[in-house]
């Protein structure tokens, strides 16, 4: 048997090797240079491509350039100007830094790079092929850099065969681009591919341009649904849109998640998300958003990746937490009968920070009275005939105690509350309602089963988790690392309910468990828990399976189709929707109500107004 002799590698095979890393097809090249350029400060990037990248990736910025002498070190391994100690990698603010991007791109393809600095009489070239380093030449440059990657893989055709179509390789250039343009409105980005302009994102003022980025990039429909999101706390500020649940979609399309600037994928922060969306979004449906998380870099670690896609965070359990809560009390108020606020529009008005309707609060539903419960409806809240008529006809009027008539609404429209007065049921299983735009349909059962569920929750919350000692102490058989956990993590687990102890290195004791879930396969659930402390740090397990049990209830509990309702219960339906939250869908994730302007029924009947 022979023994292989260690030896250096020679510097262009290091090179390409180094390229397999940094460089994965076109869109990378095109991330890399971009990245540069906006950490020289460039306001307008120009990329222009051929045959999707493979032929010619030409990226000119008008950023600060490199001085002449420069040049070839900018192109050598692990060379940089964003590094210097390591403080400075341990608070990386800037999105390229590594100092391989360069020298990588260029041992793989024909390589050139020109560039002028402000103070300098004239710009410098110099040529890179295969790795083999030119002498920097003058050359006709405005201010900035220019980089031309020609004929990318031409020396390493084990990798070329690899790539996809043209079209292929440049949507995921467009993709990048469109995610960039999210997070940069102040600078403009241009896109043409074999001599056609195919994109131009205009930049400048954020406060003018954050909103209409997102417009161009995500959608009208998007936009209508946005609510606009700003919270601080712990350090942390997190800022974007997110839609509402009416709009969700098939896949993670539109998802963007940044982190101080830089786009990354998180699985921490996706599971946050997810669950804030779980009481209110369709199964198997994804939600959209555009989050921007701004923390001290010191508290992120951004080279753990060698893409820099994803990054680790020091604190990940209060990362997770912080979105997951300021998302579900931002989708708590999407509440039957409020339009989102933050949403966007080409005519909305900017405002000086772009995410500046901070906490997506609906207003308050209006502050009536009547609280008499209707017979087996079981609302808390309903319209009692002698309140109706003292606010709508008067205190004499009110002395007979009649109810108003549909004919006899308000019409004022400071008078009528988000979901209108009912005006009839369809079929047993919706309730049409006047609003001052026009109607509004309610689903009855989905309606009053979010109402019942929400009051449940609040019950529960309020009594707080009892444990329900078992009769007799049930031994599970855990891993060493899950026996460890039920020392360590002791005290959580009792306050989500589980009185458990190491029984031995292998096994566990668990004497009581969650009352409200006392019924279902206790094994299963602390296997769980335990599962999600090792992966997240936590486990919103308890929570999870309550709720579950609490949907059920609320669906037995509530009204079913086909029952008929008076109009008094009806409008107490409506009431309660417009103050519960989450009251736009079901436990489900089903909407419950649907609204139809005057314009819009308009035109189904060619109506001219």
């Amino acid at each position: 048997m022979s023994t292989a002799v260690i030896r250096l590698l020679p510097d262009t095979l290091a090179n390409q090797i180094a390229a397999g890393e940094v460089v994965e097809r076109p869109a990378s090249v095109v991330k890399e240079l971009v990245e540069n350029a906006l950490d020289a400060g460039a306001s307008r990037v120009d990329v222009e491509l051929e045959e999707g990248g493979v032929r010619l990736i030409r990226v000119r910025d008008d950023g600060g350039g490199i001085a002449a002498d420069e040049l070839a070190l900018a192109v050598q391994r692990h060379a940089t100007s964003k590094i210097a100690t390591l403080d400075d990698l341990e608070a990386v603010a800037t999105l390229g830094f590594r100092g391989e991007a360069l020298p990588s791109i260029a041992s793989v393809s024909r390589f050139r790079i020109a560039s002028k600095r402000a103070d300098s009489a004239h710009g410098h070239a110099l040529e890179v092929e295969g790795g083999k380093v030119g002498t920097p030449i003058p050359a006709a440059q405005g201010q900035g850099t220019t980089v031309e990657v020609r004929d990318l893989f031409f020396n390493v055709p084990a990798r070329r065969k690899f790539l996809r179509t043209e079209r292929t390789e440049l949507g995921h250039i467009e993709e990048w681009l469109r995610q960039l343009a999210l997070v940069r409105p102040d600078v403009e980005l241009r896109l043409s591919h074999n001599g056609k302009q195919l994109k131009r994102y205009r930049g400048g003022d954020v406060a003018e341009f954050a909103r209409a980025r997102v417009l161009e990039t995500l959608g009208e429909e998007f936009s209508r649904h946005a609510i606009a999101i700003e919270h601080e706390a712990a350090g942390l500020r997190i800022s974007g849109w997110i839609a509402q649940p009416a709009y969700n979609r098939a896949g993670t399309d539109q998802q963007y998640f940044y982190v101080n600037g830089r786009a990354v994928r998180d699985r921490s922060v996706a599971h946050a998300v997810k669950l804030a969306y779980a009481d209110v979004l369709y199964h198997g449906r994804h939600p959209a958003y555009v989050l921007f998380l701004d923390i001290d870099p010191r508290r992120v670690d951004v080279n753990v990746h060698p893409a820099k896609h994803e990054v680790r965070f020091r604190d990940g359990r209060l990362v997770h937490d912080f979105v997951y809560r300021t998302l579900k009390d931002a989708l708590a108020q999407t509440r039957a009968g409020v339009e989102a606020e933050g949403e966007i529009s080409p005519q909305a008005t900017m405002t000086p920070n772009p995410f500046a309707a901070a906490q997506p609060s609906a207003q308050a539903a209006p502050a009536y009275d009547w609280h008499r419960p209707q017979p087996g409806l079981r609302l808390g809240v309903a319209e009692a005939p002698a309140a109706y008529a003292a606010l709508y006809r008067g205190s004499q009027s009110a002395s007979h105690g009649e109810l108003p008539s549909a004919a006899e609404m308000p019409r004022d429209d400071a008078e009528m509350p988000p979901l209108g007065f009912a005006v009839a049921q369809l079929h047993g299983i919706y309730i049409l309602a006047e609003t001052a735009e026009g109607l509004v349909v309610v689903d009855m059962h989905a309606a009053h089963e979010r109402i019942n569920y929400e009051r449940l929750k609040a019950a529960f919350d309020g009594e707080g988790l009892r444990l329900q000692p078992l009769l007799v102490p049930q031994t599970l058989a855990v891993s060493l690392r899950e026996a460890e956990l039920v020392e360590q993590e002791s005290q959580a687990l009792q306050q989500l309910g589980f009185e458990i102890s190491r029984s031995g290195e292998l096994s566990v004791l668990l004497r009581a468990v969650p009352a409200l879930l006392a019924n279902g396969n206790a094994e299963a659930l602390v296997r769980d828990v335990l599962s999600d402390f090792i992966e997240h740090g936590h486990s919103l397990r308890v929570a999870e399976a309550r709720d579950r049990l609490l949907s059920t209830m609320a669906c037995h509990g509530s009204v079913r189709a086909h029952r008929r309702l008076t109009l008094p219960e009806m409008n107490a339906l409506l009431r309660d929707m417009e103050a519960t939250e989450r009251s736009a869908q079901c436990n489900h994730g089903r909407p419950t109500w649907a609204r139809f302007t005057l314009a819009e029924i308009d035109r189904w009947f060619l109506r001219g107004r």
